[in-house]
């Protein structure tokens, strides 16, 4: 039996991450990057696909954890008959090699300890040599190798194809556990001091957090997402991934498991206004740079998401050895979607910027050539049908939401120009085109006898993204067509009062069997849509539901399932926490419409 989605945490150094379960076992890590196969993957398989557990022996023990103040160090207190333990979890920011800590504090009474490791390279795959050496344990397979330091206190020893340590931890005691990984091919890396890192760790994350301007009644929850979407960002590059974990599914036992370790273009300006507006213009501004560096090239070859250091290639392979989260098979690396024509991409790249400008960034000088080319690339194609917002792998279709940013394309290529005459471009031009989008769209994209936006031209189905015409300033919120529409997203795209993306009955829009769960992201744009339509009250009533969502260290996944009550998809999903942030600042009074 797997665990819940929820009952896992997250750690992480800004460059991978780990999920941590409540019973203390590291079940998911890919090292030494996001996207890096993981040495850990009992997430999508078994035990024998390889974890890291520590945690008392006693099977009465108790656990209950919380992240240390506002930062990413997890702190797990274990209860047991004769004493309790706390097990301090983090990923020190990397100099060079990657390292997992896991620290055993004595609280009271004595407690019996056991490490269990079991490492399997390739994603569960191939079992390494361990060998005891220089006092560590050391494991080997091909271009992967670790070290393991375990305190002198305890007793290390194999069986079962694992790495096992027993020790007493009493009162006042304290024993450090270090994993490092680094390539096979090289000398042991330096090894860092468990106890220097843990307050050097959490004084870089108190420092970081302590820049957060949000000054709200709904604080812990912001600063909780913040610090999220910075622990998925790549230090490195600065790209930001849509998740730390690949395959967890949109229905158990379904087919809908995807690979979300890669940036998508489509997320830049919800991140970017999250950052923004909680005060990091640093790491805006390293996205943005991300940014310029990914889309650079023919307009033509822009994709809706790219690598971590922006690799365009990402083929798909499903690993037939692991069986999936809760047997939902197959498991997937990589994302067949980098091939698809998503148009809706260069409204989000022209937003992106947009945000950028108004915020203050200091603009690079080749930015609006690539802007400009991007926008006029756009005014011969916005017409065609595309795959749309959620990578329908169904015919082409000319979806409602891709017509909309392009329209948002066009206009904040005007604003632009009417904002800085030193921009260059026929700003005639585009004002034709955004004012010919919007006759269109509201011409077929919107059923006058049902009173709503539909998901594409001549559709009767709805689509979620429908919520989004306020915010990005396409229509005011008290429009009534707007009003309309949410009403009847709410009337018939609900399940329990929670949105989903669009309908998956019957003949689908997105030619995948089975279904999923309520999308996180959009009922935050529902909040949204509320709140911009004047409806504060009913805003701030779903907003709170949806915090309630969050397990008990605050983190949310893609997906709910309001029938199980339990979360759904590749978690924790930064479209989830970055709906959270935004609203939260709309409810405060900041503008989440343009």
């Amino acid at each position: 039996m797997h665990p819940h989605i929820e009952d896992y945490a997250l750690i992480g150094d800004l460059q991978t991450a780990a999920l941590v379960g409540r019973d203390g076992s590291i079940d998911w890590l890919c090292l030494p990057r996001f996207d890096s196969g993981a040495c850990f993957a009992a997430l999508l398989g078994g035990r024998e696909n390889g974890h890291w557990r520590v945690a008392p022996r006693s099977a009465d023990a108790r656990a209950q954890r919380s992240y240390r103040g506002d930062s990413l160090i997890l702190d797990t207190v274990w209860e047991t008959p004769t004493g309790s333990v706390r097990v301090i979890d983090f990923m020190p920011q990397r100099d060079r090699a990657p390292d997992v800590v896991r620290i055993v504090e004595g609280l009271r009474g004595s407690v019996e300890m056991r490490s269990e490791l079991r490492l399997r390279f390739d994603y569960g795959r191939v079992v390494p040599w361990v060998r005891a050496t220089e006092g560590c344990r050391f494991a080997v397979a091909g271009p992967d190798s670790v070290w393991l330091r375990t305190p002198p206190q305890s007793s290390t020893y194999g069986k079962d194809f694992s790495t096992r340590s027993d020790l007493t931890v009493a009162e006042g005691e304290r024993a450090a556990f270090v994993l490092t990984w680094h390539p096979s091919h090289e000398p042991r890396p330096i090894q860092i001091e468990p106890y220097t890192a843990l307050q050097d760790t959490l004084d870089d994350w108190h420092t970081w957090s302590a820049r957060c301007r949000y000054d709200g009644p709904y604080r812990e929850a912001v600063m909780r997402s913040l610090i999220t979407l910075k622990a998925l960002t790549y230090a490195p590059t600065g790209g930001i991934v849509a998740a730390p974990t690949t395959s967890l599914p949109e229905e158990l036992g379904g087919v809908r498991n995807w690979d979300y370790r890669y940036c998508w273009l489509r997320d830049a300006s919800l991140t970017l206004n999250s950052l923004l507006s909680a005060g990091y213009l640093e790491e805006a501004g390293a996205w943005r740079d991300w940014l310029l560096r990914a889309v650079a090239g023919a307009p033509d070859d822009l994709q809706i998401m790219y690598g971590l250091a922006g690799e365009r290639r990402l083929p798909e392979a499903e690993l037939p050895w692991l069986t999936g989260y809760c047997d939902s098979a197959p498991v997937r690396i990589g994302n067949a979607a980098v091939e698809q024509r998503q148009l809706d991409v260069y409204g989000e790249v022209l937003d992106s910027f947009h945000v950028a400008r108004r915020a203050g960034l200091p603009s690079e000088p080749h930015a609006w050539s690539i802007q400009r080319a991007l926008v006029d690339y756009l005014e011969s194609t916005w017409r065609d049908p595309d795959e749309g917002l959620w990578e329908i792998r169904g015919p082409q279709r000319h979806f409602v939401h891709s017509k909309v940013m392009a329209w948002v394309a066009a206009d904040r290529a005007v604003r632009a120009i009417e904002a800085n005459p030193k921009f260059s471009g026929d700003a005639d031009r585009w004002r034709a085109m955004r004012e010919e989008v919007h006759r269109e769209v509201c011409e077929h994209g919107y059923d006058a006898e049902r009173g709503t936006f539909t998901q594409f031209y001549g559709s009767k189905e709805l689509d979620a993204a429908t919520l989004l015409i306020p915010r990005v300033g396409f229509l005011p919120g008290d429009d009534p067509r707007v009003l309309n529409t949410i009403d009847t997203v709410r009337r018939e795209l609900t399940h329990d009062g929670l949105v989903r993306r669009y309908s998956t009955e019957g003949g689908s829009v997105d030619g995948l069997p089975g279904g999923e769960g309520t999308f996180l992201v959009c009922s935050f744009w529902l909040a949204d849509a509320l709140q911009l339509s004047g409806r504060r009250d009913e805003a701030r009533e779903m907003f709170e539901r949806l915090l309630d969502l969050r397990n008990d260290v605050g983190l949310l996944s893609e997906e709910y399932d309001p029938a199980a009550g339990r979360q759904l998809g590749n978690y924790p999903q930064a479209f989830s926490h970055i709906g959270l942030v935004g609203t939260a600042f709309g409810l405060l009074g900041g503008a989440t419409a343009d």
